[in-house]
């Protein structure tokens, strides 16, 4: 198996395409969106997600038809998240494949932590809502990388609890 510069198992991009320290950065600039687009879920303002996306990017969720295009439209969906949810995603098994210098793929698996009617403080532990993974491809514009498409696939999942109104601010 050849070996790039950096001791790295080459992923097939011929060299002559794009450099070991290029595919290298374009690399971790995919995972940097992949944990970014978590962060902005779990921590930040869920509308931002659209960011993300090149102007005419696509969520997809085989299971129940969702299909979301477009940067607009991406940010109402992400926003009407209810604003007493608590979650956490744990990412893992990230591998982004570098096609060219201006595509990518990615696959990586998420565990969902979600709850509804959360009000602050801590909660008990409760068993993941969400078990998967993510299948994305990414487009360099301009020298950014963005996601055109993201793919969710749930294997495992169920509805999301709604806590009842004592153990919402159980500290």
């Amino acid at each position: 198996m050849p070996w790039d510069l950096l001791g790295l198992i080459d992923r097939g991009v011929d060299d002559k395409v794009m450099p070991p320290v290029e595919r290298m950065l374009a690399e971790r600039a995919c995972e940097r969106i992949i944990v970014d687009f978590i962060h902005r879920l779990d921590l930040g303002e869920p509308s931002s997600v659209a960011e993300l996306f090149t102007p005419d990017g696509v969520w997809h969720w085989p299971f129940g038809d969702r299909r979301i295009e477009g940067r607009e439209a991406l940010g109402a969906y992400f926003a009407s998240r209810p604003e007493d949810r608590l979650s956490r995603r744990l990412m893992t098994n990230i591998l982004v494949t570098v096609e060219s210098e201006a595509t990518a793929r990615a696959v990586s698996y998420l565990t969902t932590y979600r709850v509804d009617g959360y009000s602050g403080g801590m909660i008990e532990p409760r068993l993941p809502a969400n078990v998967g993974h993510y299948e994305d491809i990414f487009r360099k514009i301009d020298g950014v990388w963005f996601l055109a498409s993201r793919t969710v696939f749930l294997p495992f999942g169920g509805g999301t609890e709604r806590l009842p109104v004592a153990d919402a601010s159980s500290a």
